[in-house]
C-alpha cells in the first residue's frame, strides 16, 4: 500500500542526524554509565535488579523511591520493607530459583513483593490483573510458584481460578488488604496468610542467602498472549531488564535523582515495569503511580507529584489530546516521555500542545531478544538498535517470512515495509517462553545461512533512514482486498487526522462472493462532534488509493481496550457489519455513491447472497 503523501515525510538524514549530536554531548556521563548497562553487563556478573536498588538505598537514602496517592517511600524504606517481605518469604520456603506469583493492582506493595523475591535469587511472575477463571489458572500453572500474592481487590479473580487448577496445585497465598498496609494490615480471609502483619514480624536488614544471584538469572515472568488466545510467559533474567536501564534511563531520558516519573500503566507489562521502573531505578529517581489511568486527573496527578516524565502508550495520549483545550495545558513540569505506540498522526500536536521536549519512544517485545530506542530525540520513530536485525518479506496475514528458490529469506528496500528480526547471538541471546515449543516456533533458523537463527517479532517495521525504524503493522492487521495489501495502522493514521473522530480502528471483514477481505472502521466520534459521512467519504477519497479506503464504518460510543491500552479487536470482527450491535451506527459505501449509506437489513441481505458489486 502506498504511504500518503503527509505519511511519507517521515525520512531521517544524515544531517538530522548530526544535528542532534550537540544535544547528545551534554548527556555523555550518562549516556556511559548507560552503555555499561545496555551492553557490557554480562549475564556473569554477581549483579542483579535489587543489588541496584541497595545501591539506591545507600546513595539516595531520603529521596523518593515512590509516590502513591499521599505516601512517599523513600529508597531506604524502600529497601528495609522489601528486607522484611524477603525473609518472610524464605520462612515460607522460598529459595533461589524458585519463583512467586503476584496478582496485584498497581500499588507500592507490588514494588515491595517484587524486590523482596529477587533478594532471595527468586523470580516473580506478574499476573495480569483483568485474567480471571481457567485463563488465570493457566497462567499460574505455567509458573508453579511457591507463594501466590493476592491483593484484596483480587480475591474475587482468584475464586473463579481456582476450580480450574490442577489437583495438588494449591500454593499458600498471601493476602494483601487493600490500604495502606504499613499503618493498617487488615485482617485476611481464612485460609489465608496476612502477608503485612506477617512480614512486620520480621527484622528489616537483608536476608541471609547463600546462592550467590547473577544477571543471567531470571528476574520476572512477564505474560504474554498467544495464537490460541491463552497466555504465554516469558523469563526476562536481570540482564535483560539491565538493558532497559541503561537503555533508558541513562542513554535516553538521563534521569536523576530529583526526576519524577509518572506511571499510570500496568506493572503487569514491560513498558511498566522494566522499562519504566527501570528507567527510575537506573537514576535514582522517583516513580509517581496510580492504580487505573485518568484523562481527566492526568495533569492535577503530575503537578502534584512534580512529574518531570511519564510512561505511555499511544492510546493514553490520545485521549489527553481529545480532552478540550486549557490554558494551563503547558502549565506543568512535564517535559520528557517514555513508551510506546505513539501514531506519527498525533506525535508532533501531542509535542506542542502540551509543551513536550522529548520523545523516548521504544520498540520492544517482552519475550524478544532486540529492542529500539529514540536516543536522539527524532519525530516518528522508535529509534534504532545495536542489536542485529533485518527486515526481510513476509506472506501477508501470516508470522512466515518469504522463501526464495534456494530456500534463504530475501531483504526488503529501504523504506519498505518488512517482517522484523533479532539475530540469536551469545550477546543478544532469546530467553523465549516457559513452554519449549512456543519458544522453538518463534525462532526462525537457517535464514541467510545454514545454522543461524533468528527471532520472529512478528511486527512490521520500515527503515526511514539511518537505520531509524518507524512502526507500521502488527502482524495479522494487514489485510487483502482488491488484490492489494491494506495496512490498519495506515489507514487509521488517516482517520486520526479528519476532525470529530476520537478513536478509530481498521480491520478486514469478510463478504460473501468476494476475495479477500473488505476494510471496515469502527469509530468513536469527539465528544459534541457528529462524523459526517460524506465529507468523510470525499476526505478519504483524497488521502487513500480506492482499495484502501473502508467499505464499512460502524459508529460507537466506546471501543473496548486491553488493561494496556490495546483495542479488542476480536468482538468487531466477530461481528463484521451486522446491525443491532449494542446501539451502534453501521455505514456501508456503496458502488457509485459519494456518501456512506446506513446498513439496513434489506442491504444485508444482499451482501449475504453476494448480490452486490465492490
Amino acid at each position: 500500500m502506498s504511504l500518503p503523501e503527509s505519511l511519507s515525510e517521515d525520512r531521517i538524514s544524515t544531517s538530522q542526524v548530526l544535528g542532534q549530536l550537540p544535544w547528545v554531548a551534554q548527556k555523555l556521563p550518562s549516556l556511559l554509565k548507560g552503555y555499561y548497562y545496555f551492553a557490557l553487563l554480562g549475564k556473569k556478573k554477581a549483579f542483579t535488579v535489587s543489588d541496584l536498588l541497595e545501591e539506591n538505598a545507600k546513595r539516595y537514602a531520603h529521596r523518593p523511591a515512590i509516590l502513591f496517592e499521599d505516601r512517599e517511600i523513600t529508597y531506604e524504606a524502600l529497601n528495609q520493607w522489601a528486607n522484611q517481605y524477603a525473609r518472610l518469604f524464605q520462612s515460607l520456603g522460598l529459595k533461589a530459583g524458585e519463583s512467586i506469583a503476584i496478582n496485584l493492582e498497581n500499588r507500592p506493595e507490588l514494588f515491595v513483593a517484587v524486590m523482596g523475591a529477587l533478594k532471595l535469587g527468586a523470580s516473580a511472575a506478574m499476573l495480569n490483573t483483568a485474567q480471571k477463571g481457567h485463563v488465570l489458572a493457566h497462567s499460574i500453572s505455567l509458573i508453579k510458584p511457591r507463594l501466590l500474592i493476592v491483593g484484596e481487590e483480587q480475591m474475587e479473580a482468584l475464586s473463579s481460578a481456582r476450580a480450574h487448577l490442577p489437583e495438588g496445585a494449591e500454593t499458600p497465598v498471601l493476602w494483601v488488604a487493600d490500604r495502606d498496609t504499613r499503618s493498617d494490615p487488615g485482617e485476611a480471609p481464612e485460609g489465608t496468610v496476612n502477608l503485612a502483619k506477617a512480614a512486620q514480624a520480621h527484622p528489616s536488614d537483608p536476608p541471609g542467602v547463600r546462592a550467590r544471584r547473577r544477571a543471567g538469572d531470571t528476574a520476572v515472568y512477564l505474560f504474554t498472549s498467544g495464537t490460541t488466545g491463552l497466555p504465554k510467559a516469558a523469563p526476562s533474567s536481570h540482564r535483560k531488564w539491565f538493558k532497559a536501564i541503561g537503555g533508558m534511563g541513562h542513554m535516553s531520558l538521563a534521569l536523576t535523582p530529583l526526576d519524577v516519573i509518572y506511571v499510570t500503566l500496568p506493572f503487569y507489562h514491560g513498558t511498566a515495569l522494566l522499562v519504566c521502573w527501570g528507567a527510575a531505578l537506573g537514576g535514582g529517581a522517583a516513580i509517581a503511580v496510580r492504580r487505573k489511568f485518568s484523562a481527566s486527573a492526568f495533569w492535577d496527578d503530575v503537578r502534584r507529584y512534580q512529574a518531570t516524565c511519564f510512561g505511555y502508550v499511544g492510546e493514553l495520549c490520545r485521549y489527553l489530546l481529545n480532552q478540550p483545550p486549557r490554558d494551563s495545558d503547558r502549565q506543568h513540569p512535564l517535559r520528557k516521555m517514555l513508551g510506546n505506540g505513539l501514531r506519527p498522526s498525533i506525535w508532533k500536536p501531542f509535542k506542542e500542545r502540551f509543551g513536550i521536549e522529548q520523545v523516548s519512544e521504544l520498540y520492544g517485545a517482552s519475550e524478544g531478544n532486540i529492542g529500539f530506542s529514540n536516543f536522539l530525540n527524532l519525530d516518528n520513530t522508535v529509534g534504532f538498535s545495536t542489536a542485529p536485525f533485518e527486515l526481510v518479506r513476509f506472506h501477508e496475514g501470516t508470522r512466515e517470512p518469504v522463501r526464495n528458490e534456494k530456500g534463504r529469506l530475501e531483504r526488503v528496500a529501504s523504506g519498505e515495509p518488512g517482517l522484523l528480526l533479532g539475530k540469536i547471538t551469545g550477546k543478544w541471546n532469546f530467553e523465549g517462553y516457559t513452554q519449549k515449543e512456543a519458544t522453538e516456533k518463534a525462532i526462525i533458523r537457517n535464514a541467510f545461512r545454514k545454522g543461524d537463527a533468528w527471532f520472529n517479532t512478528g511486527d512490521v517495521l520500515k527503515d526511514i533512514g539511518c537505520r531509524h525504524l518507524q512502526f507500521v503493522d502488527r502482524m495479522g492487521d494487514t489485510f487483502r482486498w482488491k488484490g492489494e495489501n491494506v495496512s490498519t495502522t495506515e489507514v487509521e493514521n488517516v482517520f486520526d487526522r479528519f476532525e470529530g473522530i476520537a478513536e478509530a480502528i481498521v480491520y478486514g471483514v469478510e463478504i460473501p462472493g468476494t476475495n479477500g477481505k473488505a476494510g471496515m472502521a469502527t469509530l468513536v466520534p469527539a465528544e459534541g462532534h457528529d462524523i459526517p459521512m460524506e465529507n468523510l467519504l470525499q476526505y478519504l477519497n483524497q488521502e487513500l488509493p480506492d482499495y484502501a479506503i473502508p467499505v464499512f464504518i460502524r459508529v460507537t460510543n466506546e471501543i473496548e481496550k486491553t488493561g494496556t491500552f490495546k483495542y479488542r479487536k476480536v468482538d468487531l470482527k466477530e461481528a463484521g457489519y451486522q446491525i443491532g450491535r449494542n446501539k451502534d451506527k453501521v455505514y456501508i459505501r456503496l458502488a457509485g455513491s459519494q456518501s456512506y449509506t446506513p446498513l439496513d437489513q434489506a442491504t444485508i441481505e444482499q451482501l449475504d447472497k453476494a448480490a452486490l458489486r465492490f
